[in-house]
């Protein structure tokens, strides 16, 4: 575990709203935007799973999905995580990675063993994105004791922007921390 001194100063921010958002599932949900191939964007939401270094964030993705193609071409990402209890949005620049079973075993095998029976489902469907067919497979769960699948990729993000948008006061607070500045905060008009 990391040592407070060492966090940014916006991660006991974010903290503080995920928590506010209590067992709510989409406390832990953001959306990712890419650069789609044809150049228009392309956002979807995708399940915060753990902080692998101070600044650096991981989520779990599919390697037969547009995404994997998209970062591959492009890094650069940006992250919207919005907590509605706590009237807060958080804006995250960064650059992502795609970590491969054969990179890193050890630490997507620990990822795939976190998620549930149901969590683990999604990887067993057809590719995402194809064409759907009723016949599937479309398991509703998988076995704990399953093998991890060969698409499972960990996407890690290591941030170089935050911005927080508090909607609570008035005037609404807004301030960014950049990594080039060693994450000192700026003010923003909202």
């Amino acid at each position: 575990m990391e040592a407070a001194q060492s966090l940014p100063p916006w991660r006991p921010l974010l903290s503080a709203a995920r928590k506010r958002e209590g067992r709510s599932p989409g406390g832990r949900w953001l959306q990712l935007a890419t650069l789609a191939m044809d150049g228009c964007p392309r956002v979807r939401t995708l399940v915060f799973r753990d902080w692998s270094a101070s600044a650096t964030l991981d989520l779990l993705t599919d390697a037969r999905s547009d995404k994997t193609l998209e970062i591959q071409r492009t890094p650069e990402v940006e992250l919207c995580w919005l907590f509605r209890k706590a009237r807060e949005q958080f804006r995250l620049r960064g650059t992502a990675r795609l970590i491969a079973p054969g990179q890193d075993p050890v630490v997507l095998d620990q990822s795939w063993r976190q998620l549930s029976p149901s969590g683990r489902s999604v990887w067993a469907w057809p590719p995402p994105g194809d064409p759907f067919d009723v016949q599937g497979p479309w398991p509703q769960e998988v076995s704990d004791d399953s093998a991890m699948p060969e698409h499972l990729r960990l996407l890690r993000i290591a941030l170089h922007q935050v911005e927080q948008l508090d909607l609570k006061p008035h005037p609404h607070l807004r301030r960014v921390w950049t990594s080039a500045t060693e994450w000192q905060e700026q003010r923003l008009n909202p």
